[in-house]
């Protein structure tokens, strides 16, 4: 029977849903993180392959604006809960939801597309390209010291529950996202992600500990964490494990990570996801004993090459016209010209001559400014066909500031 890829049928989202849970391994989520999953996702923005009146395959796209290079926030569509039963891979069922994902965001005027994969091979062929990476680390707090910068010691901390520091939490993210590339602006429902609390998400710690750091009455800063107890014959050797931190400037930064690594019977503090230039790393004291570990974070896709583009500032002047092969979104192919600066940009179509020709998996991966054009071009992957074109496009496109998603979707 020929499968069929369509949009869900609302009386099918149980069995989409439970096709999603089977494809990421058929354990059954914690009823407080499926309670929040189904208020988030929206049948409407599902897509299913439908083999017969069996859905088979599963995708959709959340609504989640994301943080451009500039500042400002920009529509996109965060591809998520992409799977294909095990009975049907092999099919062209996967091409066939992605063609149909990607044409209904075009139809929207959603100029990018956005996932986390996971299996990083997977969707290069579809235009994503690698754009943010995130840090893992493991720090030995026993022999690490956190040097706090001037100021540290003006700053209060305080426990808070989760809720009741909820709001001011979330004015504190708000505030760092508008000044990183890479994170969500979090829309009705998404405040409620970072005060998920499941038995699964502690690593047998304790429930989520929140710490608000303020000056001056204001709070300025929080951090999120669990404390697991652990105990040898020679004494507590306990762990936290970060959730998330954010702060409006370094000394509450450092104060918190200072009050991290200080906790009572613990000797190991945990953080699974950081920026790649996160400054605790010039905090530490000793950074080979924090077991600094890098991935893959963010992929990104432009849906649409000259709004894309546009849709962010430069770090320098740029005036540069791409060849841009894209065999996926036909659409995109050809040669655009972008001017820009650190005010605004415009891209449109041209006739004029290419000075760099790319395809737009490589736009993807550069479009957050923490991928070199010019490490892309060493690799092959970009050309350069005007001398001093790469250079000048390189220095536009790069970002002082590493991009960064901060949590998963």
């Amino acid at each position: 029977m020929t499968v069929d890829v369509r949009a869900l049928d609302r009386a099918d989202f149980d069995q989409w849903y439970g096709v999603v849970e089977r494809v990421f391994g058929g354990v059954p989520e914690d009823p407080e993180l499926e309670e929040f999953w189904r208020t988030v996702i929206d049948p409407a923005r599902c897509l299913a392959a439908y083999d017969g009146p069996s859905v088979v395959g599963t995708t959709q796209t959340f609504a989640l604006p994301v943080s451009v290079p500039g500042g400002g926030f920009v529509p996109t569509g965060a591809v998520s809960a992409v799977g294909v039963a095990a009975t049907h891979r092999r099919r062209g069922i996967l091409t066939s939801m992605m063609r149909s994902q990607l044409d209904v965001l075009r139809e929207e005027g959603v100029p990018l597309a956005v996932l986390t994969a996971s299996e990083p091979g997977i969707y290069g062929r579809y235009g994503f390209g690698l754009a943010t990476q995130q840090m893992s680390l493991e720090i030995d707090s026993s022999r690490v010291r956190v040097e706090v910068p001037e100021g540290a010691e003006d700053v209060t901390l305080r426990y808070a529950s989760l809720a009741d520091a909820a709001s001011a939490c979330e004015e504190v993210y708000g505030r760092a996202a508008d000044t990183r590339a890479g994170m969500f602006l979090r829309t009705p429902g998404w405040e409620r992600h970072p005060l998920l609390d499941p038995p699964g998400f502690r690593d047998g710690g304790s429930p989520a500990q929140c710490v608000l750091a303020s000056r001056g009455g204001e709070v300025v800063g929080y951090v999120r964490f669990h404390t697991k107890p652990v105990w040898d014959a020679a004494g507590p050797k306990g762990v936290v494990t970060l959730r998330d931190i954010n702060a409006d400037d370094p000394a509450v930064y450092g104060a918190l990570w200072r009050f991290l690594c200080d906790i009572d019977l613990t000797s190991t503090v945990k953080a699974g996801n950081r920026p790649a230039d996160d400054p605790l790393l010039h905090l530490v004291s000793d950074v080979r004993r924090c077991g600094v570990r890098i991935r893959d974070g963010l992929y990104v896709r432009l849906v649409d090459v000259g709004a894309g583009l546009a849709s962010r500032t430069y770090s320098a002047p740029v005036d540069v016209v791409f060849e841009v092969a894209d065999a996926f979104c036909g659409w995109n192919a050809g040669r655009w010209r972008l001017s820009g600066d650190g005010k605004g940009a415009v891209c449109s179509r041209t006739s004029e001559a290419a000075d760099v020709a790319l395809s737009v998996r490589e736009l993807g991966a550069a479009f957050m400014g923490g991928v070199s054009l010019a490490a892309l071009a060493a690799a092959g992957r970009v050309r350069e066909l005007r001398e001093g074109a790469l250079a000048e496009a390189g220095a536009a496109f790069t970002t002082p500031v590493a991009p960064w998603l901060p949590h998963g979707f």
